[in-house]
């Protein structure tokens, strides 16, 4: 079985690291947080797999107690959260564009190509370049920092003036930059990335007001692998029962790029590569509720399963508190 990270906090908020293999859980000795241990294998120059090994063995954890529980965090954080940033791609998995261009076939004719179907087929054709080779550029959006990393369970709050709250199953990318600026891929954890698909639809160029919220990833950091073939179910849950269900797939087996070329075109600006920080990044999905019409509402629960992942990412909606009125700018 997989091997997965875990960040836990007990209820006198102490912090402790989880390792999970083959169906069992324990505490790792010594280490506080997920990115301290990827700081110590970075310094001692080995995999993130095996500085964990390295740990003592504490006690042992029954995973989905502790979910239900609340005690996990998201799998990856900093201190400082300006230091933890999130940004994504979109149009990077086969059906992709058939999800996006149903969102946009009001605004243009049917004999119309769309630029969103340009562009995912540029990708198709150039994402998955040979060995050593620089592939087409994806769409990319920013989502923020760590201020809007939501956990397992966490609410997602949609802005007061947000027109939507649609989830986005997916995978994402978790990386540490190293103080010679190397970005180092620590794993995947499970994600729901979270937009505003309304806002998207009216006009394409909206996608990065549409982007500019929280996003959710699930308790564990896949470290050892990294999954050609993710199937999973994404689900809405509303008053109890099953308002919407759908499968799902990622991985690069499903994907119009190559995780490698997706991380280049992030990676290639300088400042993306600033010793110390900590990027979250969503490599995107094809499969999305508001495709299928669905209209989410406040209380409503997303849930997003996939092996090899063993908990599910479960988070309820809500919208934040504001009214409305225009944000004012004093002159000093």
């Amino acid at each position: 079985m997989s091997l997965r990270l875990l960040q836990h906090r007990a209820d006198d908020g102490a912090r402790s690291v989880v390792l999970a293999d083959q169906g069992a859980a324990w505490v790792l000795g010594g280490v506080s947080s997920v990115r301290e241990l990827a700081e110590r294998a970075i310094a001692a120059g080995t995999s993130l797999a095996a500085a964990a090994r390295a740990c003592p063995t504490g006690a042992g954890v029954d995973l989905p107690e502790e979910l239900a529980a609340g005690r996990f965090l998201a799998p990856i954080d900093h201190a400082d959260p300006a230091h933890l940033l999130l940004t994504g791609t979109g149009l990077t998995h086969l059906g992709s564009a058939e999800g996006r261009d149903k969102m946009h076939r009001d605004a243009a004719a049917a004999s119309h190509q769309t630029d969103s179907m340009r562009m995912f087929l540029e990708g198709l054709e150039g994402g998955k370049p040979a060995a050593g080779a620089i592939g087409q550029q994806p769409e990319w959006f920013y989502k923020g920092d760590g201020s809007q990393l939501v956990g397992p369970g966490g609410t997602l709050a949609m802005p007061s003036f947000a027109k939507d709250g649609g989830e986005e199953p997916e995978l994402a990318g978790i990386y540490l930059i190293a103080s010679d600026g190397t970005p180092f891929r620590l794993g995947f954890a499970l994600a729901n990335e979270f937009s505003d698909h309304v806002t998207e639809r009216h006009n394409y160029l909206w996608l990065a007001h549409s982007k500019l919220r929280q996003a959710a990833i699930g308790a564990e950091l896949l470290i050892n692998e990294t999954p050609t073939d993710v199937r999973g179910t994404s689900r809405i849950v509303r008053n109890g029962d099953v308002l919407w269900e759908k499968p799902f797939l990622s991985g690069e087996d499903n994907m119009s790029h190559a995780l490698a070329n997706l991380e280049h075109h992030h990676f290639k600006y300088g400042l993306f590569r600033r010793p110390g920080d900590i990027h979250v990044h969503f490599f995107g999905t094809a499969t999305l509720s508001f495709a299928d019409g669905v209209t989410t509402e406040v209380g409503d629960t997303f849930e997003i399963e996939a092996a090899p992942f063993t908990l599910p990412l479960r988070n309820p909606l809500a919208r934040a508190s504001g009214d409305g009125a225009p944000i004012s700018v004093r002159v000093l």
